[in-house]
């Protein structure tokens, strides 16, 4: 019986609008309602994730959401830190000098704040930004280094550009980081050994729940090593055809309510069945 439903949110929970549809939070309600778990695994900061969260109506219940690309787990009962991993201060100044050495902006997450380093925001990082209900707050690095926790730091480009610099620097910085191209604009880096999958593998042990009783659902490059951890990894209708490859299924489209359909699908009808069978 699935116990536990990882879900990535940008491209898989919400549609092409950045919304949450109708099936799909009734369809979560009913679900949290049964007892299975559900861990929100997201890029986002925990900025860009309450509003979707209080959204779906869940405020009472005790559930855990998988921030920053695994870097940070927090409990939404009082949305405190459970796990975090986070970037050193040697970290972060080299990177910022590749940013500099490859004419890129680098943007970074700490626990309040989308952070740009060393620049004016343009439109493509404040664009980035507003998705996640944050102004770009520009700080030196000397100042940014003064943070309790800095997360994932995002190179932003437009895609060309960003093209060369993965071409370029992708597997010098695999060296030190977990890096991924989560967007056409964005390449990030996060601390080496750090996934959505390492982070939901430390929060399932932490509550007795095996990889083959959890549903993992997904669309990007960002959701592979979860879509692989997890005993059941659905692939959304709108990934592209390498991460539908990997996964153990498919269901339709964010456009299409494919989350509802497949929580639907694979979770509350097979658990009703197994408990009329117990």
């Amino acid at each position: 019986m699935l116990k536990l439903l990882a879900l990535d949110m940008d491209g898989t929970l919400l549609n092409s609008a950045k919304e949450i549809s109708p099936a799909n939070r009734k369809t979560i309600q009913e679900l949290v309602k049964t007892g299975v778990k559900l861990v929100l695994c997201t890029g986002r900061p925990i900025m860009g994730v309450k509003p979707y969260f209080e959204e779906l109506g869940l405020k009472e219940d005790q559930e855990y959401i998988i921030l920053n690309n695994g870097c940070t787990t927090v409990l939404t009962k009082d949305w405190s830190v459970v796990n975090s991993r986070t970037l050193s201060n040697e970290d972060v100044q080299f990177l910022y000098q590749v940013s500099v050495e490859s004419e890129t902006s680098l943007t970074i997450f700490d626990d309040s704040h989308y952070i740009i380093l060393g620049q004016e925001p343009n439109e493509l990082v404040t664009y980035d930004a507003g998705l996640v209900f944050e102004t770009p707050f520009q700080q030196s690095l000397e100042d940014c280094l003064q943070n309790v926790r800095n997360y994932q730091v995002m190179f932003v480009a437009e895609k060309e550009k960003l093209d060369r610099f993965q071409k370029q620097y992708e597997t010098s910085l695999s060296k030190r980081f977990t890096t991924v191209r989560s967007q056409d604009y964005l390449f990030e880096a996060l601390p080496l050994g750090t996934t959505k999958a390492t982070a939901l593998e430390a929060l399932a042990q932490q509550l007795g729940i095996l990889p083959s009783e959890i549903m993992a659902i997904g669309d990007a490059n960002n959701d592979i090593e979860m879509l692989s951890y997890a005993g059941l990894g659905i692939a959304m209708g709108n990934a592209p055809e390498h991460i539908q490859a990997l996964a153990d299924d498919v269901t339709d489209t964010n456009d299409r309510d494919g989350v509802a359909k497949a929580i639907n699908h694979y979770i509350l009808t097979k658990n009703k069945t197994e408990m009329r069978s117990l």
